[in-house]
């Protein structure tokens, strides 16, 4: 596999098949940090492709003080907040919100039966929901740790803050996303996937 650093030089002496590689390299974990910030298949995916397209524009500016997926990951964190701060100053309700999942259903058990799959999908939208009442701090830190799979490091520069920091919310936002799930405890044994 080619380094990250010689797609970007290639990017940068106008190699547009360098900066495909480097979305298809990328394109599923920023579309999966942009979905877990904003709740929505639709505005994950819009997200992403701006994402990209700033990236492109910017690729002068990246000076590879920190990683190139840092430094992606610093432009999709930004993108999605500015896109937060907008909905919080115009709240939009989607009339299809209830009824379109969005998530994806990735099954282990062989050949699980009608009731099982209703039951995991209710829990993986409930668990959602659930992400998407963290703070933004503290539901970025999440998503980049728990699901992204970043080091504190990484987290750090992503997020523009020192290692305590980092650890403080992603500490907060686990406390607070087992407290939720304590809290709505019956549907989780219920469906068989939380034990806790």
């Amino acid at each position: 596999m080619v380094a990250d650093e010689v797609l970007v030089s290639a990017c940068r002496r106008g190699d547009q098949d360098a900066f495909a590689t480097l979305v298809e390299r990328y394109q599923g974990k920023i579309y999966n940090l942009a979905y877990r910030l904003l709740g929505n298949a639709d505005d994950a995916g819009e997200m992403a492709q701006e994402v990209f397209c700033r990236a492109y524009v910017k690729l002068g500016e990246f000076r590879g003080e920190a990683s190139f997926s840092t430094w992606l990951y610093r432009i999709a964190h930004n993108i999605c907040y500015d896109e937060l701060r907008r909905r919080r100053r115009r709240p939009v309700v989607s009339l299809e919100a209830e009824t379109e999942s969005g998530t994806r259903l990735e099954v282990s058990a062989p050949q699980p039966g009608p009731a099982e799959l209703c039951a995991r999908q209710a829990v993986r939208e409930r668990l959602q929901q659930l992400i998407a009442t963290l703070p933004p701090d503290q539901r970025t830190a999440l998503v980049l740790r728990d699901i992204q799979d970043l080091s504190y490091e990484e987290m750090a520069q992503v997020l523009q803050c020192s290692l305590g920091t980092v650890k403080s919310r992603l500490n907060r936002a686990r406390r607070t996303l087992r407290d939720k799930l304590n809290a709505e405890r019956e549907l989780f044994l219920g469906s068989g996937v939380y034990s806790g």
